[in-house]
């Protein structure tokens, strides 16, 4: 699947993730009108409506890009109607030829952490039967409990031909309170990218590894010492637009091949319409405002990655 993604990028010279992180207050008015007429304002309405959201947005990027990422939770908030929106979701982005990243941040030991693999990447036993879950290509690690958590998906990442992405320094301002924390006079994330680059030689596609890593945009500094760390580690990066970073942030997050990294935007595409510079768009343009948004990072990209 790393195969597949990389492909994937470099036909759209675009190497970006679209979040598909669906909340109510980003669903334009007329979509929940609609959704509740048909289901009430009952959390099958709320399901229909990101549902019915999503696929245009997706109908209007997925020519532009490689790949989305669905949040979980956005969609585990609206109960059982929520997940069924999520693997409808995640099955449309497929059919539309893009890779899906499951962002799930899951975490745990032994048969648990076997389990979810097995729902999210693989296929569970039912009787003679093996049937596939919610199938995505990529799914978001936790490696707080070390290999115990991780190898489970591993063994399923080797048997399915797909993908996981371990956290290893994330976007968000409290992160350094752990991850930052010198063990033996080194950052822990650095401890953790070690780790990564060791479990990604295990399940090597053709010039990147299977395990890749999360490391935020805001953090540029870190990211260029990780690239460093991970050569062969393709790295999911979160944090570009309304976290804060920028094209410029990026550069050191990519090989000299121009490959290695793929930036994520959530809210910045998928909410676009409701931002200034895209508000002429209007709540029934959201879907072409989002468009213009993924154009607008390409080029940003482009640019900082042509100046470095």
């Amino acid at each position: 699947m790393i195969n597949k993604l990389i492909e994937k990028i470099q036909k759209t010279q675009a190497p970006i993730v679209v979040g598909l992180d669906p909340m109510l207050k980003y669903v334009p008015e007329y979509i929940q009108k609609k959704a509740y007429a048909e289901f009430g304002e009952t959390l099958e309405g709320a399901a229909e409506a990101i549902w019915q959201y999503n696929k245009g947005i997706v109908d209007a990027v997925y020519d532009l890009i490689p790949a989305v990422k669905p949040q979980v939770a956005m969609y585990e908030q609206f109960g059982i109607p929520g997940m069924i929106a999520f693997k409808k979701t995640c099955d449309y982005c497929q059919e539309k030829g893009l890779v899906v990243i499951g962002d799930i941040k899951r975490g745990d030991i032994g048969s648990t952490s076997e389990a979810y693999a097995i729902g999210h990447l693989g296929k569970a036993k039912v009787g003679a039967n093996p049937i596939a879950g919610f199938s995505e290509d990529f799914v978001t690690v936790n490696p707080y409990l070390g290999s115990d958590g991780v190898k489970p998906f591993i063994k399923v990442c080797q048997e399915e031909k797909k993908g996981i992405f371990v956290l290893v320094k994330t976007s968000n301002p409290s992160s350094g309170e752990f991850q930052d924390r010198v063990v033996d006079g080194r950052p822990l994330y650095e401890l953790v990218g070690e780790k990564v680059a060791e479990w990604g030689s295990e399940c090597m596609g053709d010039s990147y590894s299977y395990v890749g890593a999360v490391v935020g945009a805001t953090y540029p500094e870190q990211g260029k010492i990780l690239r460093k760390i991970m050569p062969k580690t393709f790295i999911l990066v979160p944090g570009y637009g309304a976290q804060g970073g920028k094209g410029a942030d990026l550069v050191h997050f990519f090989n000299e091949d121009g490959l290695g990294a793929i930036i994520n935007s959530s809210r910045g595409i998928i909410a676009a319409y409701q931002q200034e510079a895209y508000a002429s768009y209007g709540e029934t343009g959201y879907a072409d405002a989002s468009r213009a948004a993924v154009i607008a990072m390409k080029e940003d990209i482009a640019q900082a990655l042509a100046n470095r």
